[in-house]
C-alpha cells in the first residue's frame, strides 16, 4: 500500500457491501472491519473492530431501500466514528434516498431532503460524495463540502462504444432536458422530450413526445428508474412515433414494485444502469446491463485523501 494511503480507511454499512469491497480492491487496501447489526427490537447496533484514531475514514452507504433503515445505519455509523476520534469522516453516498422530497409542492409539506442533510452533517460527517442528485440544487442543502459526481462519462462511453447512428436522447420530462442534452453532446445526436402529467407520487401519464424520433435510435435518460411507469409509457410512445429502437439508461435503478416486469414487457432493447445501489437478483432481467461506478468513486476517494483535484473527475 502506498505510504500516502496508510491513514485511509474504507468502511461499509449494510446497504451496498459489494460496492465498498470493489472500491477497497481498486484502492489496494483492506476493507475496514466493522459490524452493523440489529437488536431483537429492531434497533441498529454498530461496532468498529479496529482503531480509527487519526484516520481518514470513508463510509460507503447509499441510502437505498429500505431507506429509513439504511439512513439510520449511516447516522449511527457517523456517531461511532466521530466518538472513535477519526480525523475526518467522508460519507460516500452515491444514492441519496430523500432527494426527491426537495421542495414544498403544496402547503404543509416538509422539505425532507434538507432535514436528512442536516441530520447527516450533525451526526459527524465532514464531507459528502454523491452521484446524480435528483436536482443539483440539493448540494446547497448540505452545510459541509460536497462532491457531486455524475455517471454521464460512464454511460456515454458505453453508447460511444456501440457506435450507434441516428441517435436521439429523450428526456422523460422538462426537468431532465439538461441531462439529455449533456449526453447528446457526449455521444452525438438530437434531443426530444416526453410530455407527462404527474397524477400522484409514483403515478404519471405520458401524453406526447416533443421532437423528431421517427427512424431514430431513441435513448431515454433519467436519474432514477423507480416503478418504471414513465419509462414503459415513454417507450410505447416512442415506438408508436416511429423510433427505430428504444434504449433506456439511468444512474440509480430502484426497480420497485412491478418495475422489472414493466421493463421486460415494454418495447425496450436494453436498460443501462449503474451499481450505485444493488439490484436484487429477481429484478435483474436480461435487458439490464449494469456498469460500475467503483473506479470513479475510488479515484474520487484517492483525490480527496491526497488533497488532489476532484473537479477533473466531473468531466
Amino acid at each position: 500500500m502506498p505510504d500516502k494511503l496508510t491513514s485511509l480507511r474504507v468502511f461499509s454499512g449494510n446497504a451496498h457491501p459489494e460496492l465498498a469491497a470493489e472500491i477497497s480492491l481498486l484502492l489496494d487496501i483492506e476493507l475496514g472491519k466493522s459490524r452493523v447489526s440489529q437488536l431483537a427490537d429492531g434497533e441498529t447496533r454498530v461496532e468498529i473492530d479496529e482503531s480509527v484514531r487519526g484516520k481518514d475514514v470513508f463510509i460507503v452507504q447509499p441510502t437505498s431501500p429500505p431507506v429509513n433503515e439504511t439512513t439510520m445505519e449511516l447516522v449511527i455509523m457517523l456517531d461511532a466514528f466521530r466518538r472513535a476520534s477519526a480525523r475526518r469522516i467522508t460519507v460516500v453516498m452515491p444514492y441519496y434516498g430523500y432527494a426527491r422530497q426537495d421542495l414544498k409542492a403544496k402547503g404543509r409539506e416538509p422539505i425532507t431532503a434538507k432535514v436528512v442533510a442536516n441530520i447527516i452533517a450533525t451526526s459527524g460527517a465532514d464531507r459528502i460524495i454523491c452521484m446524480d442528485l435528483h436536482v443539483p440544487q440539493i448540494q446547497g442543502f448540505f452545510d459541509i463540502p460536497m462532491d457531486h459526481l455524475t455517471a454521464l462519462p460512464i454511460l456515454s462511453k458505453y453508447f460511444r462504444d456501440l457506435e450507434t447512428e441516428d441517435t436521439v436522447l429523450v428526456s422523460p420530462d422538462l426537468g431532465g432536458v439538461t441531462r439529455a442534452r449533456e449526453l447528446a453532446e457526449r455521444i452525438g445526436g438530437s434531443i426530444a422530450i416526453l410530455e407527462k402529467k404527474r397524477l400522484a407520487p409514483n403515478r404519471v401519464l405520458v401524453s406526447n413526445v416533443i421532437g423528431d424520433v421517427k427512424g431514430k435510435n431513441a435513448i431515454i435518460i433519467d436519474d432514477i428508474i423507480d416503478t418504471a411507469s414513465t419509462v414503459e409509457q415513454g417507450a410505447c410512445f416512442l415506438a408508436e412515433a416511429g423510433a427505430k429502437s428504444v434504449s433506456v439508461c439511468c444512474t440509480h435503478a430502484l426497480l420497485t414494485g412491478r418495475a422489472a416486469e414493466r421493463l421486460q414487457a415494454a418495447p425496450i432493447r436494453q436498460v443501462i444502469v449503474t451499481n450505485t445501489i444493488p439490484i436484487v437478483p429477481n429484478k435483474k432481467i436480461e435487458k439490464i446491463i449494469v456498469l460500475s461506478v467503483g473506479p470513479l468513486l475510488a479515484d474520487t476517494i484517492k483525490a480527496i485523501h491526497c488533497e488532489g483535484s476532484v473537479s477533473r473527475l466531473f468531466c
